[in-house]
């Protein structure tokens, strides 16, 4: 079975190296050539929470000749149409394009390849992105999990399974959308506030001021998925919107106690769309809290946290506000409405 990881940076170099650590023929494809050229000359260094150097065989997209059974997606969502319209040449009639992406990009990419040869992958891990073939893993070795589904018959599922789990634990959904939604609520909350405020995952989850619109952005998720009748599915083996819904005070503190234990195993993460501002690059806003006003509008939820922080992460990007904490005290006349 011939398989690839397209857009091998931060998430894609580790997994791409577990997976050819457990001796499985994978090729990391990315346009970086100084990275895709440190990979072949060195091998993959993983750092952080693991420590080890991988030889993979990696190219650049001009250099893909085969056809694929099995590709991975793990680039920006912002560039999916033209991305999977290049990788359907590369693709195999039965073959299968797994979106391991934050947001909901399955049913545009159906659109592309057709849905059966869709699927779709929540990660639960994070890296930061080091250059010339360095990536830091940085969550718990307890904490790397996947959520995968197929929203058509579900080409290769079985074979992406087995790719994903030379690295860790691998659900398969039956309910893809509500594990969707999931990993949605956790990166609205957590790296929305990450991108806002520089902070790592942990930091926004400890201060008490991000932690109070990490729990409404949560809150907005939660409510919005009810509306818009998704089951949102346990992560990790954990109700999250069990565990942080309210209607009480009580409740309410309950939760607010629970964000910082809840983020313990990923404390060291920062997003990827904080790591692209800082780049000088757009990100994928509105991919993430975006996608939640979005659905909230549909639905007729109201949303101002996820909306307040798409405003403020463009206007990072338009050079109105500076990445900084201090940012969080944009929420404050928010506070005084229902939620």
């Amino acid at each position: 079975m011939k398989c690839a990881i397209y857009g091998a940076g931060a998430m894609g170099t580790v997994l791409g190296a577990y997976i050819a650590k457990a001796g499985r023929e994978i090729d990391l494809v990315n346009r970086n050539e100084k990275h895709v050229a440190a990979l072949r000359e060195k091998g993959a260094h993983i750092i952080g929470k693991a420590d080890f150097v991988q030889k993979v065989n990696a190219l650049l997209p001009s250099e893909m000749t085969e056809k694929y059974d099995v590709i991975l997606l793990m680039t920006k969502q912002r560039d999916n149409p033209h991305i999977v319209a290049f990788l359907k040449d590369h693709l195999k009639e039965d073959g299968a394009l797994c979106t391991c992406q934050n947001g909901l990009p399955e049913p545009a990419v159906a659109e592309i390849i057709g849905e059966d040869r869709t699927l779709g992958c929540a990660i639960a891990w994070g890296a930061t992105f080091h250059g010339e073939g360095v990536s830091e893993l940085t969550s718990d070795p307890s904490a790397l999990t996947f959520s995968l589904g197929a929203i058509g018959r579900g080409n290769h599922l079985q074979d992406v399974k087995e790719l994903l789990e030379c690295m860790g634990t691998v659900t398969v959904e039956e309910n893809f959308i509500g594990a969707r939604w999931s990993k949605l609520l956790i990166n609205s909350a957590f790296s929305g506030l990450s991108t806002v405020t520089g902070g790592t995952f942990g930091e926004v989850a400890k201060d008490k001021r991000s932690r109070r619109v990490v729990q409404r952005i949560i809150k907005e998720c939660i409510d919005v998925a009810k509306a818009s009748g998704i089951r949102i599915e346990p992560v990790q083996g954990h109700k999250i919107d069990k565990l942080f819904d309210y209607k009480g005070g009580l409740k309410k503190a309950v939760s607010f106690a629970l964000i910082p234990v809840a983020m313990k195993k990923h404390a060291n993460l920062v997003s990827s769309m904080l790591q692209d501002l800082k780049k000088g690059k757009k990100c994928e806003i509105d991919f993430i809290n975006g996608t939640v006003s979005a659905f909230g509008k549909k639905c007729g939820v109201p949303t101002p946290f996820n909306d307040r922080t798409v405003e403020i992460v463009r206007g990072i990007e338009g050079g109105k506000y500076a990445i900084d904490f201090q940012n969080v005290t944009l929420y404050e006349d928010l506070f005084g409405k229902k939620s």
